[in-house]
C-alpha cells in the first residue's frame, strides 16, 4: 500500500497498476490484500485505475462458484 488513497492492484489479466480509491469507497470499506474489487482503467494512462467497489468474501465466493470470475 503506497499510502493516501492509492493501492497497487493486480488485474485479472496479470497487469499491475496503481488504483485510487474513490471518496465513497474509502468511507464504506477498507481494501485489504486478497480482496476482490471492481476497477475502471484510465482512458489514457494504462498504469492507473479507479477502485469502484469491493466484494465481501461471501459475494466473491458466489461469483467464483457461478464462474463469473
Amino acid at each position: 500500500m503506497p499510502g493516501a488513497n492509492h493501492r497497487r492492484v493486480r488485474c485479472i489479466d496479470r497487469v499491475t497498476c496503481m488504483g485510487r480509491l474513490k471518496e465513497k469507497t474509502r468511507k464504506q470499506a477498507w481494501i485489504r490484500e486478497g480482496d476482490t474489487i471492481i476497477v475502471t482503467h484510465g482512458s489514457f494512462q494504462d498504469d492507473k485505475c479507479d477502485i469502484i467497489y469491493r466484494y465481501l468474501p461471501p459475494q466473491a465466493d458466489w461469483l467464483r462458484k457461478n464462474r463469473y470470475i
